[in-house]
């Protein structure tokens, strides 16, 4: 018969449905202990300590303990349940599905690896296995701790499922749960930040607004505290009506579909091939395939656009550059953020892990009627990861590629493309050009029809020719096109390259001088797009000239503007312009226009660096013809940092590439601070292991420790530890060698952050002081201060609290002296931390709050969570335990946050080992 134990509520065995009795409290503990520990020896010692908990031991415990387990045994025989001893102990064999405590975990444990559509039942059916408080009737210090751990859990799955529902739409059903959730936890921002999104949702912004001052005063009155700079900037997109806080499911119908093609006829048999598959609706997935230049995209787009009516949910695009000549293929988690951004999902709330972003993309598209567009495809795993899954959804794909995979795993339809028969290319020809003009030279337009081969892209190049020029007769069309005859046989085979730079050759002739410079330069620079102003800068004209330019390439469907301001090339038309520049601009004059570039990019991201650097690099003024861009603000800054990103390492290497070494190694520099902040760390390390080969080719040794130095403390951000400490002791060994002071200070304090990182504070300490007996002799008091912070912090992680307290004292006179407020922040929490360990706590606690608050007016979260942490750890010091736990749950929430794992579990700990013990009924 089926066994089952239950822990949540009374301790219970219930065998075949019926109860079983396991005896009174003490046996029933026992049975507990070895259930949470299922499958798994527990001492002898553990059990009475875990049992008696110090208070009342029996005379002969380790004799007690075998009476309840003799006990036991009889008691579960019937359900052929074993408790076997080993050295290490006693334990019970069981299925750990039968145990509704590991069944919880279970399900939580696979909740969290769900997308929000499989992840919402799993959270209902571990929360629905709680009859009760855990072990109900049993009052023990480690049951205590166990209790509380898992009511903490509960509590998380609680929010994590208030967060599905909440982006499902369902805050009106919350409304009433979270009310109860908010009584019981007043101190739980994240459970006050739901009920005030519920509240907003539900068109109650007023009752929103009324929660969050109610909070305000708890937090003031309890904690000395404001809200959390989250919930801060919920109250105020609240306050401004945001409507990116609309649910995005409801409100947000992306449009991303290109416009239809102006000049589209023939492909009918495609086209109801693909009508054809749209009908099935049981097959939802369509491969239009073919060489590049057949026409795949303007397929894709021409009956995209017939068949709005049929997704009445929107329409996601993407060109996921699969064949691009210059830049590596769109990666599907990139894809998967930006189909997020169109769905309306806030970056804040994007999940960090790429499984985790699908799973949301999924979930949000689950039962739409939408259109996912998957343009230019490489193959089968770039697209698998962006099909919505679910048979409301039709997703269209075009790839140069057969892409088998998805025909055989997903029963897609092929929609192969072949060129475009006679008749149906003179209909495009004669819908742009005109019929009349196409029936009096049917002579050149045979010529015509010969040469392009039937590709689309080369006939609308030669459609848009001829309209062009609305007076010539078309043999002079042809006439340019027959010059390349002999080219043009090459489109007769599978490598279209050939065959597309002679159709593009009377393209770029027709074009005025300066327009065809500048498609030439587009051309040779990096990156997957290019905006106006390094347009302007790399072709050495105003903004103006550059935009009627621009405008004359887009008329000519040369270049695109695919954003405001943002263009980008055919693969195929950027590799004819690329080779006409080398053909027709002298390598002095390519050189100078890919100068103006990189000083452009390189001289904007200095001026739109978002932190100071302890040290400072001059850049130099710009070069002629380079005009860097100037933000109103941070958030403009940032704004074009993500954007540029791809653009500015591609230029990076491009500099290292020409041999252009001074700018190669100062992109790196310029990027430091945007690429840590927005936690870009591997692209950190890329860019600086770029300038760092640079320098080594520089006769520059002041550089060269430079780029060491920055490498090795961006190798132990990402957690290469081994590798930094190798690059910082070399750069140690240059300053030694040329006497270069500044370059050794900072060379040992970047060791001494690496080394404590590692948890290696003897190592870490004596770097540190290292670097304060040099910062002593420059005469820098913000040098000394931090040089004389570190010493201080780390002799207190060493084991000398009452040493350290006199560095750390000094170093905050100095960073105040100098108006230095993260200084002084971090000087405050190395002086909480010594008070706190020379028992000193209210002093602790006063530090502690004066370094919270500053932290928080500078938006600095994730050193607030540990000094939260370590003010509760004060408070528990001074026995003010309800003041440490409220203080403790504020670190977690941030911790949460920022999903930190290995600080939630600590903290949740302190949580469990300080909750109190329920007053024993009487």
């Amino acid at each position: 018969m089926a066994v089952e134990f239950r822990l949540f509520g009374d301790v219970e065995v219930r065998l075949g449905g019926r109860p079983v009795d396991v005896g009174h409290d003490r046996q029933r503990c026992v049975l507990a202990v070895l259930l949470v520990e299922a499958n798994r020896p527990v001492s002898v010692d553990q059990v009475v300590d875990r049992v008696w908990g110090g208070r009342g031991l029996p005379h002969r415990p380790a004799g007690a303990v075998q009476t309840y387990i003799s006990l036991l045994r009889k008691t579960l025989a019937p359900a052929e349940v074993l408790i076997t001893r080993s050295p290490g102990g006693y334990r019970i064999a069981v299925d750990e599905e039968a145990v509704d405590l590991h069944r919880f975990h279970r399900l939580l444990d696979r909740a969290r690896e769900a997308d929000d559509e499989d992840a919402a039942p799993l959270l209902e059916q571990a929360l629905a296995l709680w009859r009760g408080v855990p072990f109900a009737t049993l009052d023990t210090p480690w049951i205590n701790a166990a209790r509380a751990v898992l009511t903490g859990r509960r509590h998380a799955a609680r929010l994590d499922l208030a967060d599905i529902q909440l982006r499902r739409g369902q805050h009106a059903a919350l409304v009433p749960e979270l009310s109860v959730l908010v009584d019981e936890h007043p101190m739980d921002e994240r459970v006050a930040g739901q009920l005030m999104l519920a509240l907003y949702r539900c068109g109650r912004p007023a009752d929103a607004l009324l929660h969050h001052q109610r909070l305000c005063r708890r937090l003031a009155d309890g904690l000395g505290t404001d809200p959390s700079a989250p919930l801060q900037e919920l109250h105020q997109r609240i306050l401004t009506a945001d409507p990116a806080l609309a649910v995005p499911s409801a409100s947000v119908v992306p449009r991303q579909l290109p416009a239809a093609p102006r000049s589209f006829t023939g492909r009918a048999e495609e086209l109801a091939r693909l009508d054809e598959a749209l009908g099935e609706r049981a097959a939802v997935l369509s491969v239009i395939g073919g060489v590049g230049g057949v026409g795949k995209t303007w397929l894709a787009l021409h009956w995209a656009h017939r068949h709005l009516d049929r997704f009445p949910d929107g329409q996601l695009y993407v060109n996921l550059r699969g064949f691009d000549p210059a830049e590596a293929p769109v990666r599907a988690d990139a894809a998967v953020r930006g189909f997020l951004s169109a769905l309306g999902v806030g970056p804040a709330v994007i999940p960090a892990e790429p499984d985790a972003q699908i799973g949301l993309y999924r979930s949000l598209v689950a039962g739409k009627r939408l259109l996912v567009v998957l343009d230019n495809a490489r193959d089968t795993a770039q697209v698998r990861p962006l099909l919505p899954g679910s048979p409301t959804c039709t997703a269209v794909i075009t790839s140069r590629r057969r892409l088998d995979g998805l025909i055989v795993t997903h029963r897609a339809h092929a929609v192969d493309l072949d060129p475009m028969p006679d008749n149906e290319a003179e209909e495009l020809l004669a819908d742009v050009v005109g019929r009349d003009r196409i029936t009096a030279e049917p002579g050149a337009v045979a010529e015509l029809l010969a040469c392009c081969a039937g590709l689309p892209l080369a006939l609308g190049i030669v459609a848009v020719r001829a309209a062009t020029h609305p007076r010539f007769p078309l043999d002079v069309v042809a006439e340019e096109v027959r010059d390349a005859s002999a080219r043009l046989d090459a489109l007769d085979t599978a490598e279209l390259t050939t065959g597309v730079r002679a159709v593009l050759s009377w393209s770029h002739r027709a074009l005025d001088a300066a327009a065809a410079t500048v498609l030439e330069l587009i051309a040779l620079a990096p990156g997957p797009d290019i905006s106006l102003p390094a347009v302007a800068d790399l072709s050495d004209l105003a903004t103006a000239q550059a935009r009627a330019v621009v405008r004359e390439l887009e008329d000519a469907h040369l270049l695109q503007q695919f954003a405001p301001g943002r263009y980008r090339l055919h693969d195929l038309i950027r590799l004819y312009a690329g080779e006409q520049a080398h053909l027709r601009l002298s390598k002095d004059e390519r050189d100078a226009a890919l100068r103006r570039l990189i000083g452009f990019y390189l001289h904007t991201a200095d001026l739109a660096r978002l932190l100071e650097p302890s040290q400072t690099v001059d850049l130099g003024r710009p070069g002629d013809g380079c005009r860097p861009l100037r933000f109103p603000g941070t958030a403009a800054a940032v704004a074009w940092f993500e954007t540029e990103h791809s653009s500015l390492l591609a230029v990076q290497q491009l500099a290292l590439d020409n041999d252009w070494y001074v700018p190669a190694w100062q992109l790196a520099w310029a990027l430091e601070s945007f690429q840590i902040a927005r936690g870009h760390l591997h692209e950190h390390v890329r860019m600086w292991r770029t300038a760092l080969v640079a320098a080594q080719r520089l006769d520059d040794a002041a550089v060269h420790v430079l780029c060491l130095q920055r490498l090795g403390l961006g190798c132990s951000r990402a957690g290469a530890h081994s590798e930094a400490l190798a690059h910082l002791r070399h750069a140690l060994a240059i300053t030694r060698r040329t006497g270069d002071e500044h370059g050794r200070a900072h060379t040992h304090r970047i060791l001494s952050k690496v080394w404590e990182g590692m948890g290696r504070y003897r190592q870490a300490l004596a770097h540190a002081t290292s670097a304060l007996r040099l910062f002593r002799t420059f005469g820098d008091p913000l040098l000394e201060a931090m040089g004389l912070n570190s010493v201080g912090w780390l002799r207190a992680r060493s084991g000398d609290p009452h040493r350290a307290h006199a560095y750390c004292a000094r170093a905050n006179l100095l960073f105040r002296q100098q108006n230095d407020r993260e200084g002084q922040a971090a000087t405050l929490d190395s002086l909480g931390y010594i008070a706190h360990h020379t028992g000193r706590h209210e002093l602790a606690v006063g530090h502690y709050r004066d370094a919270i608050a500053l932290c928080r007016g500078m938006g600095e979260a994730h050193r607030e969570a540990v000094m939260l942490e370590r003010l509760g750890q004060a408070y528990d010091a001074l026995g003010q335990l309800g003041d440490a736990r409220r203080t403790w749950q504020l670190a977690l929430d941030l911790y949460r946050a920022q999903q930190r794992s290995t600080d939630v579990h600590r903290v949740e700990q302190l949580l469990a080992v300080s909750a109190p013990a329920p007053t024993a009924a009487r």
